[in-house]
């Protein structure tokens, strides 16, 4: 790359690559410089479920074909204590290693005209004329640096609240859980579940996560223990574990005004009742990227920060009002219960039980009105009298 960057992308994973790839997208003569501190291939801690809305994003950008060599699932089981519904999902998913998805996309990144550097970010300042990413000046900076982001911190935003712990591995799948995704809840502070999700090349995504409650966090033993508890011989002989903290998406989302934008986990963006944060990284970076491009092509990177808050909030504004909503009530044991009984009778609440958990769904008034007659029906949560 001749000459000082026009953009910069901390953190390459889906929020980062997806931020290069849009702006390449909106301006194939952009000069993008992608930064992250780990060579690729590399791991991370994640369920690795890919949504099909993430493919709706990658199909805009050209990089669909990512998921290429993969299985595709289609059915889903949802079960806490007794209860349980085991559905056909409306779409597809995909299971693959966040080692291989990332990867690619990166690659894709590359391909498109984008520079990858190793580097480990320290200090971020704006200013005038641009923003300082250590030695290095651009027009705008994407901060897609994770849960830890050194830019969001640059930014003066401190840590979001509430935050969720998980740790995952990955096991051999046993015959009873092939071609399935399983989420099965537990009885601690909800929402709080294991999860089995079967790769479909003879080993499976398993883990347990749940909300931290003030300054202890579960321990690493617990986490385990409560895995086997929930879904008996899940971990056995599991490796490649790894924890990682989830910053749950709030009631109300704000972004800074200016040169400096934050997608993906980095903005606080994971959804609060699931943990899922691959879609809200992909969809989030290319809304990043683009508004760079277009800012930083129309002599305005100044401009940056309102044009894509303005965008993030035509996308997802009413779907984190609605799953915020979601996972208040879902911390309730009832109400749990009531989706799964709600679920199991009818495919469409079941529809969009999984939409709101992956996607941009809202609570409707079919899923309303399922929950209320389940709680109305069976006023008592499972494994009580």
């Amino acid at each position: 790359m001749s000459g000082a960057p026009d953009l910069v992308v901390v953190g390459a994973g889906p929020a980062g690559s997806a931020a290069a790839l849009a702006a390449l997208a909106h301006s194939p003569d952009l000069r993008v410089l992608l930064v992250d501190r780990a060579d690729f291939p590399r791991d991370k801690c994640c369920g690795d479920g890919i949504a099909p809305h993430v493919l709706d994003v990658l199909r805009r950008l050209g990089a669909a074909d990512v998921v290429e060599g993969w299985r595709p699932l289609r059915h889903l089981t949802l079960a806490r204590g007794a209860r349980e519904v085991a559905g056909r999902m409306r779409r597809e998913v995909h299971v693959i290693p966040r080692e291989t998805f990332d990867a690619r996309l990166v690659e894709r990144a590359v391909e498109r005209g984008a520079q990858l550097v190793r580097h480990r970010v320290r200090r971020v300042e704006t200013g005038d004329d641009g923003v300082g990413v250590d030695h290095l000046r651009a027009g705008v900076v994407v901060g897609a640096d994770g849960a830890h982001s050194v830019v969001r911190a640059a930014a003066g935003l401190g840590p979001t609240a509430p935050r969720a712990l998980a740790l995952r591995g990955y096991a051999p799948t046993p015959p009873g859980r092939r071609g399935l995704q399983v989420i099965r809840y537990g009885e601690r502070r909800q929402p709080s579940y294991a999860w089995s999700f079967d790769r479909g090349d003879g080993l499976a995504n398993v883990g347990y996560g749940e909300l931290v409650d003030g300054d202890q966090p579960p321990t690493r033993a617990l986490l385990l223990e409560q895995l086997e508890e929930l879904l008996p011989g899940a971990a056995r002989d599991g490796t490649s574990w790894r924890g990682h903290h989830l910053p749950l998406s709030g009631l109300r989302w704000r972004h800074p005004a200016g040169r400096v934008l934050l997608a993906g986990d980095a903005a606080g963006l994971v959804n609060p009742m699931t943990g899922e944060g691959i879609y809200y990284a992909v969809a989030t970076g290319a809304l990043a990227g683009r508004a760079a491009a277009r800012t930083l092509t129309g002599g305005e990177p100044a401009e940056a920060g309102a044009a894509y808050e303005r965008e993030v909030r035509r996308l997802l504004g009413r779907h984190l009002r609605h799953t915020w909503a979601a996972a208040r009530l879902s911390r309730h044991p009832r109400v749990v219960d009531a989706g799964i009984g709600a679920a199991a009778r009818d495919q469409r609440v079941f529809d969009d039980l999984v939409e709101i958990g992956l996607g941009g769904g809202r609570i409707g008034p079919r899923l309303g009105l399922g929950l209320l007659t389940s709680l109305v029906r069976d006023p008592h949560p499972s494994g009580t009298t």
